[in-house]
């Protein structure tokens, strides 16, 4: 299905953005897992809507509910399974979009796969919106491998054309702002506030890195640690690439440059680079996981579009209103950290099925 993940254990998504409520069902975690409930909901409101300038005005509790899986804040055995109830809606702000199609989103393609049935309200199955019941599964996940001293950590590498050239060596979590460099984040929200102020938009690119992580995950060919991570990064509405350590710019450089060298450090094999990401021939090293992904501009904005009458097969013009995120870039970082999270400990549990 296309909207379950996992091997070791499986999470499944269901709701749409404007339906009672949204959810998910995470099979597969072992019994006697704790989970800090606090903290889970922490996680969750660096996602909501509605908390900064730069989001969306629409505003959600985002506090999961759970309805089974978890007895005393500790995992029973049972599948996990839990709900948020979808509050302040306004399916009226969508009516036209019934037959005139917004660029940039999934509603002239739902229409053809669903032949019209779909639920075009809020974007429907297809929202950003589903992303919270994503970190609901990844925040439980993320506790998890902490307590193992593995530690997902991310940041905004970029928005538009500003770029944080720092490190990414530490966790941005607590940060109004989720970058490592504070001048960098003042111009991304500069620039953020100047397309909103426009009608117009911007995208960006989140970096994440996985730190603690063993050698030995994944599997070469299709199990790859990054075909893993790319297969549950792309569920994230409004990714558009991935790459792993150098990415793309390796493909500039030559073998000796690229290559990175082994080293005994400290009685335990390491590389002096990480070029390749933390990943060879899909498996862990045990050096950062590392990754980045390009979020594309949010489609929805006030400017004027081109798009056509599905229904009457005519050209047709149209300004989406409403409330939107002029950049949805902040409000992903968590998601980001929530998908690396489910895949490495779903990795995580089948290494320790191979070590049996």
């Amino acid at each position: 299905m296309s909207s379950s993940y996992g091997e070791n254990i499986r999470l499944s998504i269901f709701g749409q953005s404007h339906s009672p409520a949204i959810g998910m069902t995470l099979e597969g975690i072992p019994a006697g897992e704790h989970i800090d409930f606090d903290q889970l909901q922490r996680f969750m409101e660096r996602r909501a809507p509605g908390r900064k300038a730069y989001s969306t005005a629409r505003k959600e509790a985002d506090r999961p509910e759970f309805l089974s899986g978890v007895r005393d804040e500790y995992t029973c055995g049972a599948p996990l399974s839990a709900i948020i109830r979808n509050g302040d809606t306004r399916s009226k702000d969508y009516a036209a979009f019934s037959a005139l199609p917004r660029p940039g989103h999934a509603d002239y393609t739902a229409d053809v796969k669903y032949f019209g049935y779909q639920d075009y309200a809020g974007g429907g199955h297809f929202s950003g919106r589903l992303t919270a019941p994503l970190c609901i599964a990844g925040g439980i996940c993320l506790q998890i491998l902490k307590r193992q001293g593995i530690e997902v950590i991310s940041r905004i590498k970029s928005i538009g054309p500003v770029a944080d050239e720092s490190p990414l060596l530490f966790s941005t979590a607590g940060k109004d702002f989720p970058t490592v460099d504070e001048a960098a984040g003042e111009a991304m929200q500069a620039a953020i506030e100047e397309a909103r102020m426009q009608g117009d938009s911007l995208g960006g690119v989140i970096e994440c890195a996985v730190l603690g992580l063993p050698a030995g995950l994944g599997d070469p060919m299709f199990g790859g640690m990054e075909n893993r991570i790319a297969a549950i990064v792309f569920g994230i509405p409004a990714v558009k690439g991935i790459e792993f350590g150098a990415g793309f710019q390796s493909a500039w450089l030559r073998g000796s440059e690229n290559n990175d060298s082994f080293i005994i450090e400290n009685g335990q094999i390491k590389t002096r680079s990480n070029n390749c990401g933390g990943i060879l021939g899909g498996i862990t090293d045990g050096m950062p996981l590392v990754f980045r992904a390009a979020i594309k501009p949010t489609p929805s904005i006030a400017r004027e579009q081109d798009s056509v009458d599905m229904r009457e097969l005519k050209e047709a013009k149209l300004s989406v209103g409403g409330r939107h995120d002029p950049c949805i870039v902040p409000r992903a970082v968590p998601c980001m950290e929530a998908a690396a999270a489910i895949a490495v400990y779903d990795a995580l549990l089948g290494r320790r099925k191979e070590l049996r």
